[in-house]
């Protein structure tokens, strides 16, 4: 949706602005890449001893981070958006690159 609403033209980011959102979607997507590996011991059950207690807790604690609302799940989802916010942010500055030249036609030029 994002991506779309900036191909669109429904808003525009300078040059300046968009590489800076840009820096801050990429950090974020390097963190979460460099993460999941560690991510991946979330989606063991835990040792967490033989007990009846134990053994009813061990896939809650898989379920909460793997099921459709679980934290790998929505990280990522998150992850994906991040792609998605690129392009839209590409295209919003490349809007407002056409704005710019479109205003800046209007005017005559100055001696």
């Amino acid at each position: 949706m994002f991506a779309r609403a900036a191909s669109e033209g429904s808003f525009a980011v300078n040059e300046t602005g968009g590489q800076a959102l840009l820096a801050a979607i990429r950090e974020m997507r390097d963190w979460i890449d460099g993460k999941m590996g560690d991510f991946g011991l979330l989606q063991q059950e835990p040792a967490l001893g033989s007990s009846d207690g134990a053994q009813t807790i061990k896939p809650y604690v898989v379920n909460v981070a793997v099921d459709q609302q679980g934290f790998i799940t929505m990280l990522t989802e998150f992850r994906a958006s991040l792609d998605e916010a690129e392009q839209g942010i590409n295209a919003a500055m490349a809007s407002y690159q056409e704005m710019d030249t479109g205003i800046g036609g209007r005017f005559p030029a100055q001696a």
